[in-house]
């Protein structure tokens, strides 16, 4: 069943829901808004059911099969825990006819429907999601430990996978690109990547060498020492304001900002 949604609004983006009777979505923690009250509304720690899965159905009976959901469960949350995520989804469901339910990101900018349809996942930067129809499964992936710890971001990413309606969120405007359009590969900053379709290949390199120019980028460019890398044919979406960027600015209108000329990697801020 195809999730009726629309985005509105400019500046802060939220995203309207129309489920049909029976009909469920579900969100991080947090991103919720607003609902009609024939929409019921659950709190629950474990994720939708995965493919060929059914909560509480058969095979999750007896003391085993509640063994098994409970570590599944653990697991779930445990994963979360790690990427700094939200440790509970909430479900609304709607009974006795059509219902309604609001969400919205956490900062000002765009939000975006993506169409899964089981034959490609998608991934995302840490707090990109917002909502899904209970036929999505939401999950978290880590690129490894080199790429990571080169790059300070994108070690830990969200994972769509199965069909149906996911709705993400991002800071500032966005844009949509695929790699083939650009020789096959782009750089871009860490924080502007917003998510992107399975079949790209991640990764995070140095900008320039230890030298001179590579010394300069890093302290005065206000890039830090990595680029994110995307390679590939499939469809990529950046956002035009960071969250590092926005931090900030908002750090320096309070007064609070002291960086001075070199930028954050030599910030005296104290506080």
């Amino acid at each position: 069943m195809t999730l009726q949604q629309e985005i509105v609004g400019n500046a802060m983006q939220m995203a309207v829901v129309n489920l049909s009777p029976g009909q469920t979505v579900y969100c991080e923690a947090g991103k919720f808004l607003f609902k009609t009250t024939n929409v019921t509304m659950e709190t629950r720690l474990s994720g939708p059911p995965g493919v060929g899965q059914q909560q509480g159905g058969a095979g999750s009976g007896g003391m085993g099969g509640m063994l098994r959901q409970a570590v599944g469960t653990a697991m779930q949350v445990g994963q979360r825990a790690l990427a700094g995520e939200s440790l509970a989804f909430q479900y609304f469901t709607s009974q006795g006819g059509e219902g309604t339910v609001g969400f919205a990101g956490v900062l000002p900018g765009e939000m975006r429907a993506l169409e899964l349809d089981g034959t490609r996942a998608w991934f995302a930067e840490k707090d990109a999601f917002v909502a899904a129809e209970s036929s999505v499964q939401f999950g978290i992936a880590f690129q490894g430990g080199r790429t990571g710890m080169s790059g300070g971001e994108g070690f830990i990413l969200e994972k769509f996978t199965g069909r149906g309606t996911v709705i993400i969120a991002g800071a500032g405007n966005f844009i949509d690109l695929n790699p083939a359009d650009f020789g096959g590969r782009i750089e871009v900053d860490t924080g502007c990547l917003v998510a992107f379709e399975e079949g790209i290949q991640y990764g995070v390199q140095r900008i320039g060498g230890l030298n001179r120019q590579g010394l300069m980028n890093a302290v005065f460019g206000g890039e830090g020492l990595s680029l994110a890398t995307l390679e590939g044919n499939g469809r990529v979406i950046l956002q035009s304001l960071t969250i590092e960027s926005l931090a900030n600015a908002l750090k320096k209108a309070q007064g609070g900002d002291k960086q001075g000329p070199t930028g954050g990697m030599f910030s005296t801020h104290a506080g």
